[in-house]
């Protein structure tokens, strides 16, 4: 029987001391897409969230991000060369401080990096199509281009090391680059990167490759890599993937390379696909090769809810909770999972340290409606722009 106190041992010896792990979630506070005091502050005071905190989505190539950014100071995190070192230093130091693991999540935010038009970049994609919700010109990338982002994957992950983090999270959920190229809505190409299944999985394998060579050559032996992965690409007539397929990458991905975990994104843990009474951790799991251990994040907002989730996974990935309560994988550990904070309140906001651009995203967005939602909104009087999703909804 699996209880969330328990500590868990990865493939490869790395312990961490709770089932629990903080999903990575965006910040918004990169300035000049660095690492500043508002993001060290943050993660600082998170070194007892979970038993492994996953460091939000940071971009690997000049131009694979900033996505979903609204001011300069709100910008997504990079670390395609040195300079981004020192900032990632001093959160890993922040989140080892108690014991627990820091894991960097890789990525290349593909079509939805429209902030790097702003900069003077490109937005690089998988095919150049029509994409109604799209206003800002795109990129189709060369065999050669998507080959030089194959080795940027293989570079961050060299950095994260040097940096002290305990492993890497390669992205392949939310529409970025990876789940571009695996869909077949977005990736219409007919080489190397594209056409039938197997040709859309080639960008998935590659960037694994690519990772594991850097792993293998610097990094300790017990280093940490994951793949997280939406299980399905469904909207409407708009089908990229489904999860016979994702079955299909997963079991490929697992039986090719020594992953320690494969991490689900959802937005409800018991969600099930329309053709099956399964939900997407049963299907999706049976897919993936042991030892690889299986997270999911969705809807996980209390401890009941983590406590079922365990039913179907090895580890419970936290969101929003970790926000408002930092010390979670803390509480569960030492007996006090009745004392875990559940709403934003003064005391809880003064604690979690939450950075200026997530408090405006937060208190300015229906999508995040939180308990105590309304005590945010009291923090600020800025209004975002909507923001146009993937699929293009506000």
């Amino acid at each position: 029987m699996k209880k969330l106190s328990d500590e868990v041992t990865f493939r490869h010896g790395a312990t961490i001391s709770t089932r629990t792990a903080q999903s990575p979630m965006l910040t918004n506070s990169g300035l000049d897409e660095k690492v500043t005091q508002d993001t060290i502050d943050y993660y600082n005071v998170r070194s007892q969230s979970a038993g492994m905190v996953i460091v939000e989505y940071t971009s690997v190539s000049p131009n694979g991000g900033p996505s979903r950014s609204w001011a300069p100071n709100r910008e997504q995190l990079a670390i395609y060369n040195d300079s981004f070192i020192p900032g990632f230093k001093n959160i890993a130091e922040s989140l080892k401080k108690d014991g627990n693991k820091a894991i960097l999540q890789l990525v290349h935010s593909g079509r939805e990096a429209q902030y790097r038009i702003v900069l003077g970049g490109r937005v690089e994609v998988p095919s150049k199509i029509d994409f109604p919700w799209i206003d800002y010109p795109i990129h189709e990338l060369t065999e050669d281009e998507v080959w030089g982002i194959v080795k940027d994957f293989g570079t961050a992950t060299k950095r994260a090391i040097e940096s002290g983090f305990d492993g890497v999270e390669i992205h392949g959920a939310n529409h970025y680059l990876h789940q571009e190229f695996f869909s077949a809505f977005s990736n219409t190409r007919n080489d190397y990167w594209g056409g039938d299944l197997n040709k859309r999985m080639n960008f998935a394998i590659e960037v694994a490759r690519e990772v594991f060579k850097v792993v293998a050559e610097h990094a300790p032996k017990d280093f940490i890599v994951g793949y997280r992965i939406s299980p399905e690409e469904i909207h409407g007539d708009n089908i990229g993937y489904n999860w016979q397929e994702a079955q299909q990458l997963l079991q490929k991905l697992t039986e090719l390379f020594e992953f320690d975990y494969v991490h689900l994104s959802t937005n409800d843990y018991t969600s099930t696909p329309s053709d099956s009474d399964k939900n997407y951790a049963q299907l999706l799991g049976e897919a993936v090769q042991k030892p690889t251990l299986l997270l999911i994040a969705g809807g996980i907002h209390t401890v009941e809810k983590m406590e079922d989730a365990l039913n179907y996974v090895d580890i419970v990935s936290l969101g929003r909770p970790t926000l408002i309560d930092t010390q979670i994988g803390y509480k569960i550990k030492n007996g006090q999972s009745d004392r875990i904070l559940l709403e934003f309140n003064e005391a809880s906001v003064n604690k979690s340290h939450l950075t200026p651009g997530l408090i405006e995203l937060l208190a300015n967005t229906d999508y995040f409606d939180m308990p105590g939602i309304e005590y945010l909104k009291t923090l600020t009087n800025i209004q975002l722009d909507d923001v146009v999703t993937h699929d293009g909804t506000k």
